[in-house]
């Protein structure tokens, strides 16, 4: 279960990639069907990513279309991101690549992936625009959206049920009266919410249509001073006020899913594979979960999330192209977009078939925030803000010490700005 789990959640700044094997024989860019016999293409995919039997069907489609062959290779995540660099400026570099989604720009403003404007025009017309959205950079597609995982609310039935919640909520306002319920009539903590949960925060921000950079001439600058994410993080300090967690410590330390597993905490907003983490460390509270979307201003849009998931593109200089875009119509096509994701628990790329979630609590309850989900800033300069330490979550402590929003932003835009100066 926690393999699945763990799979499904593609999380940000996480690599895929993909790697070509050359046959014997020349295989030029612009090779025709007639070609691609006896042709192989070898597809790295990270550990848990791709099912056997899934990989299995893949496999013998692929060459029942082509005559071609493609071979998967596993690879694990420690050092995954400068194998995909090194291996994008080879001179035989990997035909197909599987990337996460917020570097995907990183990658397509070096040069190192094709356009994939004509495979948009035939097969991606209905993939969910939040979904596609990492895969377009400075207005064209260099990679197809492949499959997503965002946070939900975990919850605990029992601690609910003493607090005389009968239904979840739909709205942030019923939530938080949810959560005055716990506080009030049972011993329990309402939500474990650490001081900076920073892909929450996002989502927040997203939900309130903002973004954390904006253009100053020809640079990207912080806009965290923006009024709306200042909303975005009074709701989160209103959040952080039914909790106990520590205001400068994010949500792996100590990891929230232990906390709460431990059967004193109402609910707490993380992954699906946190899920797991907490049955790990005590299967008893299995019988007492539950799951549902994170609720929003209004009960027709779910807050806004931060979606992490996988990115398919074609690197620039394969000699491959024409057949690694056959290879990715198969893959993304509704048999084995639809075939992945029932078996991972992820979210497809495309609205339709997300009834292939149909019996996964967590996918289900995941699923309905996609449309409405985006990420971090889009840009290549990006990733170095990011780096520790992280001046947001700086910020986030900041504002759930005391200091104002206008003050922790002013605190820490400087050296946000700096970062972003930064060449790539």
């Amino acid at each position: 279960m926690k393999r699945k789990l763990i799979a499904a959640i593609g999380v940000a700044g996480m690599l895929f990639s993909v790697a070509a094997c050359g046959d014997d024989g020349d295989s030029g860019k612009d090779a025709g069907p007639e070609s691609f016999k006896g042709q192989t293409l070898v597809v790295w995919t990270m550990d848990g990513s791709a099912p056997a039997d899934w990989t299995k069907d893949v496999q013998a489609a692929f060459e029942k279309k082509t005559g071609a062959k493609v071979k998967f290779e596993t690879q694990q995540w420690d050092g995954i991101q400068q194998k995909v660099t090194t291996a994008l400026s080879e001179s035989n570099p990997p035909d197909v690549i599987e990337i996460g989604n917020t570097q995907t720009p990183a990658y397509a403003a070096t040069g190192g992936l094709a356009e994939l404007e004509d495979l948009k025009k035939e097969i991606g017309s209905e993939w969910t625009d939040s979904v596609n959205e990492s895969s377009i950079f400075e207005g064209k597609q260099y990679a197809a959206p492949w499959y997503f995982a965002n946070r939900v609310v975990i919850y605990n039935k029992k601690i609910w049920a003493e607090a005389g919640i009968k239904d979840t909520p739909k709205t942030r306002d019923e939530f938080f009266k949810d959560l005055e319920a716990i506080d009030k009539k049972t011993d329990a903590e309402p939500i474990y919410m650490a001081g900076q949960n920073w892909y929450f925060f996002d989502g927040l921000i997203i939900g309130q249509g903002a973004d954390l950079v904006k253009k100053d001439g020809d640079k990207y600058v912080s806009n965290l001073s923006d009024p709306k994410v200042t909303a975005a993080m009074e709701i989160y300090k209103k959040y952080a006020s039914f909790s106990s967690a520590p205001k400068d410590k994010d949500e792996a330390n100590p990891q929230q899913a232990d906390v709460f597993s431990k059967g004193k905490t109402g609910a707490f907003i993380g992954m699906g594979w946190e899920a797991a983490t907490a049955i790990e460390a005590n299967p008893a509270i299995e019988k007492d979960l539950g799951y549902f979307t994170i609720p929003g201003e209004t009960a027709d849009k779910p807050e806004g999330v931060f979606l992490g998931g996988s990115n398919l593109a074609v690197a620039a200089g394969s000699e491959r192209q024409e057949l690694a875009k056959e290879f990715l119509k198969v893959v993304l096509s509704d048999e084995f977009e639809g075939a992945l994701a029932k078996a991972n628990g992820v979210i497809p790329n495309k609205k339709s078939l997300e009834s292939s979630l149909e019996g996964n609590a967590v996918a289900e309850a995941a699923a309905p925030a996609a449309a409405v989900g985006g990420t971090t800033p889009l840009i290549p300069q990006w990733a170095a803000v990011e780096n520790t330490p992280n001046p947001i979550k700086a910020y986030m402590t900041a504002v759930l010490k005391g200091k104002s929003p206008a003050d922790a932003a002013k605190d820490v835009e400087s050296e946000i700005n700096k970062r972003l100066a930064q060449e790539n």
